[in-house]
């Protein structure tokens, strides 16, 4: 029963990633969102850093074009104007924690990108430290 299950697993993984996984994509563009207006300045290059990282995701690219990721970024940076927007795009990222591991890294790195353009403010920290707890990955690590 247990290589059943594994295998059904399996599976579900590869047809979401050509089918769209939604949760995924919402958690990427969500934590790319609440990093780029942490300093209070919606920088273009922090957007298309975003972009970018994104499209070099093997989920993402396979499953979403450039227009779909830029509208969700693009609805995702308008609730991350306002505290309540920020908290639930903070929700959005927390949704996916009990993905594996690597899928919990790469929305963590995708926001670690937008993050690194010009160097990491203190702001910027703190809502990568945000970011870390909700998806129960090591920053330090990752960004070492």
């Amino acid at each position: 029963m247990g290589f059943f299950q594994d295998a059904l697993l399996r599976l579900n993984r590869v047809v979401m990633s050509y089918a769209g996984d939604a949760a995924f994509m919402q958690a990427a563009v969500s934590a790319a969102a609440n990093v780029i207006v942490a300093d209070s300045d919606t920088d273009e290059e922090e957007i298309e850093a975003a972009l970018v990282s994104m499209r070099a995701n093997p989920i993402l690219e396979k499953s979403y074009d450039t227009l779909a990721l830029e509208k969700a970024l693009f609805e995702a940076l308008a609730r991350a104007e306002l505290r309540a927007g920020r908290l639930e795009n903070l929700q959005q990222v927390a949704a996916i924690a009990d993905r594996p591991i690597e899928h919990r890294q790469h929305v963590f790195l995708i926001a670690a990108d937008v993050a690194d353009q010009g160097g990491i403010t203190e702001p910027e920290h703190r809502v990568l430290d945000e970011l870390a707890a909700a998806l129960a990955v090591d920053k330090a690590t990752l960004l070492g």
